[in-house]
């Protein structure tokens, strides 16, 4: 699925359809999560920081996240998957892996496709929306051919024409090749996967080491023997916030993570999951990023083991200089409690560990941040007068609102009111409305 929260919105919004739209973090340390094919066309994609999209697309529609409709229309998607077999591997809420095999249906190529052309047809009858499949015979492999497809198709990669078809394709196109991976083997005079085979196994354990060597190469051979795995054991709970304006006041800088340490019990108790090892990530002024974590000598969900066990982290980061980002997380999960963790998280007996890693910029999830505010951008409406509408922008206590809804054949009117007007309250979204979508929004 490509492009899914924007096409999202084209589809739930007339005004939007076929123009450049961009959802993601709207405050100056943003980033964007997705921008249709509109806004990719000025060079905006994902993980961008948002303050360089709209200078690269000034006028695009940029809107905050709607995560409780892209998991609802997710869960359609989801659905039609395990119709098709008992193995699923859902990756994120628009991607997933399919074993056809497990169900009977990959009998050759020719009926591997026509489940795959049946599967494109029902999503877009189920949601309005257009999804892309890749078809090969290993999970890598289904992917490179989905990525092939987008946007709107299918691809299928015969039995027997892999190593050619990978051959020329460049090195980022295997997965665990990122930017420094490539830069490293480009250095190395080796730019395509062919050259990779070419190479050699030792000469790739050589630059890159023994387990990333060994799986490297065999992939560069076409080979990928991971299976489908249907359930995904949940690792850890965690959350985090990323702050508009540098925190340099250590005082909010410990509220702020006691904050996010009962935020985190919260969805661990939801989950009903407790957990050993507190993990407390800061981000500074400078973007490195410190991650510290703490474990106990067993399973707690105990908020109060939670913020003491976070504290004594922050005690031990030099936030001198401000802070960008701060998350708590527990990791080290059981489906049980142990009730006598208070006082030995007071005492401090845990064993901390410290890992400095790499700051890459990385979609930060909003939905909990822009919950404190009335009127994000792109979110639903209502008024007593006008009926169901969206967030334009607000501001200057004023907000400005599209009054439209999926089924509508046009833009919708648009007007402004107070940001208090007794008559103007936040919605729940609107359902899409099968078979409309906007020109540009496939997934």
């Amino acid at each position: 699925m490509d492009a899914f929260f924007a096409s999202v919105e084209q589809a739930s919004k007339p005004s939007l359809r076929g123009k450049a739209v961009v959802v993601g973090g709207l405050g100056p340390r943003g980033v964007v999560a997705t921008a249709s094919y509109e806004a990719r066309v000025f060079g905006v994609h994902s993980a961008m920081p948002m303050g360089q999209a709209r200078r690269l697309a000034p006028n695009a529609a940029y809107l905050v996240p709607r995560f409780g409709l892209y998991r609802s229309i997710s869960e359609q998607v989801m659905g039609l998957l395990r119709g098709l077999s008992p193995l699923v591997e859902p990756l994120s809420l628009d991607e997933a892996f399919v074993d056809l095999e497990a169900a009977g249906a990959a009998g050759d190529a020719v009926a591997a496709r026509l489940v795959g052309e049946r599967l494109r047809a029902d999503i877009r009858a189920v949601t309005g929306l257009s999804g892309s499949v890749g078809l090969a015979a290993s999970k890598m492999l289904a992917k490179i051919a989905s990525e092939q497809a987008k946007p709107d198709g299918l691809v299928l990669i015969e039995p027997g024409t892999e190593r050619a078809m990978l051959g020329p394709m460049p090195v980022r196109i295997l997965p665990g090749v990122g930017p420094a991976t490539g830069d490293h083997l480009r250095r190395a005079g080796i730019t395509t996967v062919d050259e990779i085979a070419e190479a050699g196994e030792d000469e790739l354990v050589r630059l890159l080491g023994k387990a990333h060597g060994h799986a490297l190469f065999a992939m560069a051979l076409a080979h990928d023997e991971r299976p489908v795995v249907a359930e995904r054991e949940t690792k850890s709970v965690s959350v985090e916030d990323t702050y508009d304006v540098d925190i340099h006041d250590r005082l909010r800088v410990g509220l702020e993570v006691q904050r996010l340490a009962d935020r985190c019990v919260r969805r661990l108790r939801g989950a009903g999951l407790s957990g050993r090892t507190i993990v407390l990530k800061v981000r500074r002024y400078d973007f490195s990023t410190l991650t510290r974590s703490e474990t106990l000598r067993g399973p707690t969900d105990d908020p109060a083991v939670v913020r003491e066990a976070a504290a004594r982290l922050l005690d031990s980061v030099d936030t001198t200089g401000g802070v960008r980002l701060l998350g708590v997380g527990v990791s080290g999960l059981a489906d049980y409690t142990q009730e006598d963790l208070f006082a030995q998280a007071a005492a401090g007996e845990g064993a901390a560990d410290f890992v400095a890693e790499e700051d890459v910029p990385e979609p930060v999830t909003q939905e909990e941040a822009v919950a404190e505010r009335r009127w994000p951008a792109g979110h639903d409406v209502r008024h007593a007068e006008y009926g169901h509408g969206w967030v334009q922008g607000s501001g200057l206590g004023r907000v400005t609102v599209r009054f439209e809804t999926p089924a509508a054949v046009g833009p919708g009117r648009v007007r402004t009111f107070r940001v208090e007007d007794p008559e103007l309250e936040p919605a729940e979204p609107l359902p899409l409305v099968p078979g409309i979508s906007g020109a540009g929004a496939r997934m």
